[in-house]
């Protein structure tokens, strides 16, 4: 198992965390390791195309494709 030391944490981040740790019985350790992992998990699970991102950030704006004027020619290779 790996370790990490986390600096420049500001106080109440660490007040925070000790209160939700003592809330869940767990220790601030404990707790720090569930809470990343979760998030780490959630971000996962939300990752997709670079569209979606998009879509999703744009509270679900759908842009249409404009219809192409003609037909479509193939590249010319020199």
């Amino acid at each position: 198992m790996a370790s990490i030391t986390i600096r420049k944490l500001p106080e109440d981040t660490k007040r925070r965390l000790r209160v939700r740790a003592a809330q869940n019985g767990h220790s601030m350790e404990q707790e720090a390791r569930e809470l990343l992992e979760t998030e780490l998990a959630r971000a996962e699970a939300t990752s997709g195309n670079l569209g979606d991102a998009i879509r999703r950030s744009s509270g679900g704006l759908d842009l249409k494709t404009p219809p192409r004027r003609g037909p479509v020619r193939e590249p010319r290779v020199r």
